[in-house]
């Protein structure tokens, strides 16, 4: 698996925070360099999940959210889906659904392209 795949995940299976591999940049960033827009991963197992989703947006930052727990047809995954295109609306930001399995939301900036590099 490569690591494009670990961080987007890929069609099948559950990942764990084992599944994440640490990398260091420490030789490229400076120490007293603090990132403005940090990537968030989280999983979406029911709607208060959403709330934690929004505050991250809210202060700017990129999620990542999980939801292979839901189909895309589960009334549920409708209404979490709806706060969370609300939440994008207001903060001028962007989201979009990747496969089956993961909704990408980003703050004020932020565009996700919804083309795929290479192949």
């Amino acid at each position: 698996m490569g690591l494009m795949s670990k961080i987007l995940g890929s069609s099948g299976g559950t990942r764990q925070t084992e599944d994440y591999v640490e990398l260091s940049a420490d030789e490229l960033a400076g120490d007293d360099i603090e990132a403005e827009t940090q990537v968030k991963i989280a999983k979406i197992g029911d709607k208060s999940d959403v709330i934690d989703i929004k505050d991250e947006v809210y202060d700017g930052n990129i999620v990542i959210a999980d939801i292979t727990r839901h189909s895309t047809q589960d009334r549920t995954m409708e209404h979490i889906t709806d706060e969370l295109k609300q939440v994008a609306k207001e903060v001028r930001g962007d989201i979009v659904q990747k496969d089956d399995d993961q909704l990408i939301i980003t703050p004020t900036g932020a565009e996700i392209s919804r083309e795929r590099i290479g192949r």
